[in-house]
This record gives structure tokens, sequence and C-alpha cells, in this order.
């Protein structure tokens, strides 16, 4: 995220031209704070207190408010170091050497994680320090319940990574039979976790020989506070609720979302960037039309009644050929747009996200999200999630948003990303949970673009549900 913190907010472009055009003015905001100390950042983030529109006595005023305690776990800088003891050094060290090498890495309540670990040859080399491998994103109750020995857990947690060796086709923590364990690190959960500062807890090589003795294993464990903002749609998105923030056991309204659904739009409806990437196929039979969900729009409102963000379907939703699903082959596809900051009335492209109907034994909803930088076309934009979320469950959609390479270069796993949004499966009531970095924030239209892509994620959940199967009573407007 960038450093602007002046941006005009336009009226909504989507909406139908029938009113005045003088009543289509625009406000200027400023919700960064001081003017000369955002301009003098760095545009790596905001580190001061954020502002919103709120509602006060019927009066809308700017009100600072606090994100919830986060903290970021990381380990990285991983390596392996194996003294050779052998009657032919030179044999075995080539056999230790060539062996593919993970570990496994845990931390009570959450998935666990494998990551390969290289061999140290030399005694005088160590892992890059700035590599990690995995981060664990861990809220304040978190912390709490693994420093609190319970019933099923008398001692606290510990953060453990198991070491293996595999033999030729072993390949991070997949293997069987076939792998190996060197040894496990431990590290306790203590005070200091809580201590909402940074926390170096460990660097440097430490012995873990089990089965090989003298194996040291070099690793970085880091500890940062990661405040986040919260936000919750009160209600299911097409019920066009209210979006509030969560701090403790408050809740302030911040933001309004409005849901509408078109069956047709005229060219006049319609700004420009809707084809920014395709227009909707001409080519889609009557049938297919007839049954085709399309005309979603999501518009993202502060208090004042300005348009801050939008998603709304550029490709529909239609089954492939032969079938009774959206297929791979032929995704629906949602733009996700924020107002154009030189004044103008009408919308910069800021993201494309991507859904289709994923058919298996656990019958799954995929999602593909790139983002358009500024200035670039399609071509040029950058992968930042591309995962699966239960059509039945729901889910978790992560995204990556330190991510910097282009889009065809796989994603990481979801674990390593940053947890936007939980969304439920069909058929049941969804009020999509949002978390923010704080350190992602700069002003609040940067809140409201994630919330419009988050919308998009919950809907697509709907929009990709197999078309002979009637929606639920209540659920759909």
């Amino acid at each position: 995220m960038g450093g602007i913190i002046r941006m005009w907010l336009a009226r909504d472009p989507l909406d139908r031209l029938d009113e005045d055009p003088r009543s289509r003015g625009r406000s200027e905001c400023s919700l960064m704070g001081s003017v000369k100390e955002a301009e003098g950042g760095s545009g790596s983030g905001f580190n001061g207190k954020l502002t919103w529109l709120r509602t006060a006595n019927g009066e809308i005023v700017v009100s600072p408010m606090d994100p919830q305690v986060f903290v970021r776990l990381s380990i990285g800088s991983l390596g392996l170091r194996i003294p050779v003891v052998t009657s032919n050094p030179v044999r075995e060290g080539v056999r230790i050497s060539t062996s593919p090498c993970a570990c496994e890495i845990r931390l009570r309540g959450f998935p666990v994680e494998t990551a390969p670990v290289p061999f140290i040859s030399s005694p005088e080399d160590s892992p890059d320090p700035h590599h990690i491998v995995t981060s664990f994103y861990l809220e304040e109750s978190d912390v709490k319940s693994m420093l609190a020995p319970g019933c099923f857990h008398p001692s606290r947690a510990s953060l453990e990574i198991s070491v293996f060796i595999g033999k030729q086709g072993f390949h991070c923590g997949v293997g069987g039979k076939k792998k190996q364990q060197v040894g496990t690190f431990r590290l306790e959960v203590g005070p200091e976790w809580s201590g909402g500062k940074p926390v170096l807890l460990h660097h440097g090589w430490v012995g873990i020989g089990k089965t090989k003795p003298g194996a040291e294993l070099h690793l970085r464990v880091m500890l940062d506070p990661d405040p986040r903002y919260v936000f919750q749609f009160e209600d299911e998105t097409k019920s066009s609720p209210q979006i509030v923030q969560l701090q403790g056991t408050m809740k302030q309204p911040i933001f309004s979302c409005k849901f509408t659904s078109e069956r047709r739009m005229s060219s006049h409806q319609l700004d420009p960037m809707t084809n920014y990437w395709s227009s909707i196929n001409e080519g889609i039979d009557q049938e297919s039309e007839r049954k085709a969900r399309k005309g979603w729009k999501v518009m993202i409102h502060d208090l004042s009644g300005a348009a801050v963000a939008a998603a709304f379907i550029a490709t529909p939703f239609v089954p492939s050929s032969g079938c009774d699903r959206v297929a791979r082959s032929n995704p629906g596809a949602w733009l996700i747009v924020r107002p154009d900051i030189c004044g103008t009335d009408s919308w910069q492209p800021w993201g494309k996200l991507e859904a289709w109907r994923e058919r298996g034994v656990k019958d799954s909803v995929s999602f593909r999200f790139h983002l358009v930088p500024q200035g670039q076309e399609a071509g040029g934009s950058l992968l930042v999630s591309e995962m699966l979320i239960s059509a039945y469950k729901g889910g978790e959609f992560f995204i990556d948003t330190d991510r910097q390479t282009p889009s065809g270069t796989p994603v990481p796993s979801p674990h390593k990303q940053r947890r936007l949004c939980r969304v439920q499966g069909e058929g049941k009531s969804s009020k999509p949970v949002v978390q923010l970095a704080m350190r992602h924030v700069t002003c609040e239209q940067d809140a409201a673009i994630f919330l419009a892509l988050a919308a998009a994620v919950d809907l697509s959940i709907q929009a990709c549900r197999p078309f002979r199967t009637k929606a639920k009573r209540g659920r759909g407007r």
C-alpha cells in the first residue's frame, strides 16, 4: 500500500445516470492524520492510529479506532548439518547430502506445516537469516490459551520442529516409511509471547541429534506484533448489511454494503472498466444465458454515503457445456475497483477474482485472485492467491499481500499467507469476518477495497452452486 492520503471519492459511476449532475460532487478526505507525517513516509505502511468516519449523535465525525492485538510467529533460516562418522566418510557423506531433508512444524491449534531443510556442509556457512519458510498469526486469545494448561493439555504449548531425512523420492514430509527422524526442536510458549514487543526467540545452531548423534539444526524464530483491524458483515452480503469494526466486545459501524442484482444493464450504466479484461461472451446460447448468474454488484460506502470500493461480476457464472457447474475452463470473474484518485467520476481496476466449481471427493470452489498494479494491463497482473474453499463447510480465504512475482508463478501454501476473510458454505448464513493487518492499511479506502474483495469471495460460493440445485428459501434476494 502506498502513502497516498488525499483522495477524491467519486459517487457510484455504476448507478443510473438519472440524477442531477450537480449532486454528484466529490468529497476530499484525509484519514491518516498529519499530511506532513504521511507524505514523509516510506510508503511501507502507516504506523500511526487510523481514523474512521463514524456516527455520533446523528453526526458524522472522524474517530480513531484501535486495532486488535495479533502477533506473527516467523520461522526461517533453516539448515541442517550432520557430522559423518563412518568407515567410509566420503560415501556416507554423499549419501546423506543427497537425501531429501524436510521438517514438520507444529503449533497447537494450527495445521501442521512442512518445509524443506537444506544441508549445510561447511562449518563456516549459515543459512540466510532473512529467509522465512512459514509464519503463524496468533490472536490474543490464542496466546492466552497456549499459556494456560487445561484438561487435555496439562502443560504449556510448544513450538515443535521435527526434522526428517528420507530416501530418494521423499519430499517435504511425504514419503511414508521411507523417512527417518533426525530429531526435534522444542520451544515452549512463554509470557514474552504476549508482551506486545518484537522478540527474537532463537537464532543459531542447536543440537537435535536423536538417531543421528551430533546433528544440529539452524533456525531463526521471531515474534513480532502484528495488530489487525477486524471487520464483520452484520448480515448476509445479499442483504446489504452494515459493516462493523470489532474491538473486544465493542462493535463500531464503519461501512455499509449495498448489493444489487440486475439481469441486464444498459451500456450507459457500466463503467468502461467492465471491459478491462474481457466482455461477457456474446456466444452464450439462450439456455445458458437464461441460467447465468450475472449482474451482481456490491458497493462499499462510508458513513457519509460516498462509494469507496466496488465489486461486480465482469464474466458471468454459467454452466459449462455438458455439465451443470461453472468449470475451470470458463470461470466466472469479478472485477474489484476503487475510485480514481485523479478526481474523475470513474474507477480504477485493483484486482480480478475468478471462481469455479471443482468436482471430486471434496466438492470445492476454486479461487484465483490477481492484483493489477496501477497503470498496467491485465498481462502484468500479480497472482496473489490460488486456493480451494469447501463448498459445504466454507473456509478461509488467504492472500499474499507481500508477493511481488508476476502471474503464472505458483503461490505458496495458504498458511504461509495472510488470512483475509472467513466465509460459510452453501445453504448457511454467511456473515464474512475480515482481518486486515494494520501495516497494510493506510486509509479508509484501503480497508474498503479488501471488504469488497471479501464480499466477492462470499458471493462466489453461491454463484458456483450447481445450476440444477435451487437455492434454499431465504438465501437469495
